[in-house]
């Protein structure tokens, strides 16, 4: 996996030289920006179960295909602990570091550059007070962002107040750190980022069925409400996606 990793390294990088796409910092020899964000090394993370703990129901992948459709509206009921390290390892989850080096994950990403971060807006979550979380990945840990319930309410504002948000057991926000795309690929970057935005987000709809739970993914919310709300920049940092999910109604 690394050999033909680095293969592609090379590759890109005489693809670089060409006159239609311009240097990048990579190609510049400048360092390669940090994998996941930082945080205080006294920081009071959360520990999440091993995503491989959890029993699944056997579930067909043509049949999870075929019966996901986008809920919006969800039961009362929370979801554990353990199935929301499901859901973050499945969508985000780091199965290797290499020597690059770079994370293999459970999704796709352009040169394996997985460049975003996942902040979650927990409503109903066992173990779990309400409020804004953002997930280390190389960890499987959650890092306590803000801890109070207004925070649903300034995250569905910003979601135009789609009722699924306020409603949901969680909603997870996925930010774009541009700098780790851009280093390698330019400009051409920001194209893969929203390539990226969909494969995380598949990912979790597939996920969430065994769950017997629902997503909606969301793409229209107010840009600058949302970064300010999550302490971004709105350039270098940025929310590109959200998605709402919650246990089925019985009906």
């Amino acid at each position: 996996m690394s050999e033909v990793s680095d293969g592609i390294g090379r590759e890109f990088m005489r693809l670089t030289q060409h006159r239609y796409l311009p240097p990048s910092a990579q190609s510049q020899g400048l360092p390669q920006p940090a994998l996941e964000l930082p945080y205080p090394l006294d920081a009071p993370l959360i520990a999440l179960p091993d995503p491989k703990e959890l029993s699944l129901p056997p579930l067909d992948l043509r049949q999870v295909i075929e019966q996901r459709v986008t809920v919006r509206t969800y039961a009362e009921e929370p979801l554990s602990l353990g199935e929301l390290s499901f859901l973050l390892w499945a969508t985000q989850g780091v199965k290797e570091v290499t020597h690059r080096p770079v994370t293999l994950r459970t999704v796709p990403s352009a040169g394996a550059r997985h460049a975003f971060e996942t902040y979650l807006l927990v409503n109903r979550v066992e173990g779990l007070q309400a409020g804004l979380y953002r997930y280390v990945a190389l960890e499987n840990a959650l890092l306590p962002v803000r801890l109070d319930a207004e925070m649903v309410e300034v995250i569905t504002k910003g979601c135009y107040d789609q009722r699924q948000v306020r409603g949901s057991a969680v909603t997870f926000i996925w930010v774009a750190i541009t700098e780790r795309m851009t280093w390698r690929y330019g400009e051409r970057g920001y194209r893969y980022l929203l390539l990226d935005a969909g494969h995380v987000c598949q990912n979790l709809y597939l996920a969430a069925e065994p769950l017997n739970c629902g997503v909606c993914a969301i793409a229209a919310y107010e840009d600058e409400v949302l970064n300010q709300a999550l302490g971004l920049d709105g350039e270098a940092q940025f929310v590109i996606y959200l998605a709402s999910l919650g246990r089925r109604t019985a009906c």
